[in-house]
């Protein structure tokens, strides 16, 4: 009886741990300004969450917000992903002190905070502080240690059988890794995607630091409205921002959602 429980137990658990705080986010998004002063799980006696998403939309200016935020991200995601998915290759396909070296300094992004100040004043001498390619530059360096974490273990994975193979057939290593290696990494790049795009989306520490003020971004344009009293005590309007920012990245998750537990679980897998 006690096992039977156990996984109905678990499930509910997940249920409020995540269905609480997004009740929280829509209930109070649909909320008038009077109801919404102090937030409470309780539902809005009248729903008001199209009026406030579209008030939202245009006082806020989402859709420059939005732009801001894609000439950022997708850059991001395609550098991070090609440099991390090449370099994971060639450090899963060598076996020497130097590549094991190497693959080490190169996962030590993932622990090893960055210093926020020295990259600023680099930036400022390099002339790319508040520029989008100094943005870009600042989350390709971060974020490339958990790609080639990511790929490494599963590039080891895959047969060297089916790369001698294609160097049998006169392919160079660009070949190789263009016809045969990429296509296998679909799971796991889509996996990284997500994870990567989650990182850049939602972030307003080193965007505030780096491009605050001359590029806005999501994150970054409601910290700004919030903190210029534009939605002060306006709780409504703030969570209905939330919501506007967070479609994206849901739907995405939606559509590729088959991709990403196949790339987390194929490891294990194989």
């Amino acid at each position: 009886m006690t096992r039977r429980l156990q996984p109905v137990v678990a499930l509910l658990l997940v249920a409020v741990v995540i269905g609480v705080p997004l009740w929280l986010v829509v209930a109070t998004a649909g909320k008038s300004q009077g109801e919404a002063v102090d937030p409470d799980l309780t539902p809005p006696s009248s729903w008001h969450l199209w009026e406030n998403l579209r008030q939202v939309w245009v006082d806020a200016d989402i859709p420059a917000a939005f732009l801001g935020s894609m000439l950022i991200v997708v850059p991001t995601v395609a550098v991070v992903l090609i440099l991390g998915s090449m370099a994971a290759w060639v450090l899963a396909r060598r076996s020497t002190r130097l590549t094991a070296v190497l693959y080490a300094l190169g996962i030590s992004g993932i622990i090893l905070p960055p210093a926020v100040v020295t990259v600023v004043l680099l930036l400022r001498q390099l002339g790319l502080a508040g520029t989008v390619t100094g943005m870009i530059g600042v989350y390709v360096g971060i974020y490339l240690s958990t790609v080639i974490f990511f790929v490494t273990g599963f590039v080891r994975t895959i047969p060297e059988a089916l790369e001698e193979a294609a160097r049998i057939d006169g392919a160079g290593p660009v070949a190789v890794f263009r016809r045969v290696v990429l296509p296998l990494l679909r799971p796991v790049l889509a996996t990284a995607t997500i994870l990567i795009c989650l990182y850049v989306w939602n972030d307003v520490f080193y965007a505030f630091f780096v491009i605050g003020g001359r590029v806005d971004t999501l994150p970054l344009n409601l910290f700004q409205v919030a903190s210029a009293g534009l939605y002060l005590n306006n709780w409504h309007l703030i969570f209905a921002y939330v919501i506007l920012m967070s479609l994206p990245l849901v739907v995405t998750f939606a559509l590729a959602q088959r991709k990403i537990i196949a790339g987390i679980t194929s490891g294990a897998v194989k």
